[in-house]
């Protein structure tokens, strides 16, 4: 329930501000969030790791909306894009660095006693479970790649 009251107060402030992409950006989540916890039917709350994940999410989508209007030299697309996803990524976790997650790859590459590629999902599964909302899976993949190669 602290997201969202955190997302309904950076909603007001936006509104005084007069950021329309922030707003956009919040509206956004505030929507995200009530589908999910209307999904099954009755208005439950929904745990914060399912909110890390929505925010996650929608964060990626951006980006990646982005990277294909860059690509497109549609910069008056991207950066929109950009900047909402900037103002969502303020409510998830600090993010990792390569060098944190490179320890927990190897960690459980110890643990599991993973020897090659045709371990790689069962690794994956065991650091994207532990890392969830930390880093972006791109990133785990291809630390644990390197690793397992």
């Amino acid at each position: 329930m602290s997201l969202q009251v955190d997302i309904m107060t950076a909603m007001k402030v936006a509104m005084k501000d007069k950021d329309q992409t922030a707003l956009a950006a919040l509206r956004a989540v505030k929507s995200e969030i009530l589908l999910a916890q209307t999904a099954t039917g009755s208005k439950e709350e929904i745990s914060e790791d399912e909110e890390i994940k929505i925010l996650s999410k929608m964060v990626k989508q951006r980006k990646d909306s982005a990277a294909i209007f860059l690509e497109q030299n549609r910069n008056d697309l991207a950066e929109p894009e950009i900047a909402q996803a900037e103002v969502i990524s303020k409510f998830l976790p600090a993010q990792l660095s390569d060098e944190e997650i490179t320890d927990v790859v190897m960690k459980t590459i110890a643990a599991t006693g993973a020897e090659g590629m045709k371990d790689m999902g069962k690794v994956m599964g065991m650091v994207s479970q532990e890392l969830a909302g930390k880093a972006d899976g791109k990133t785990i993949s291809s630390i644990v790649k390197a690793k397992l190669s």
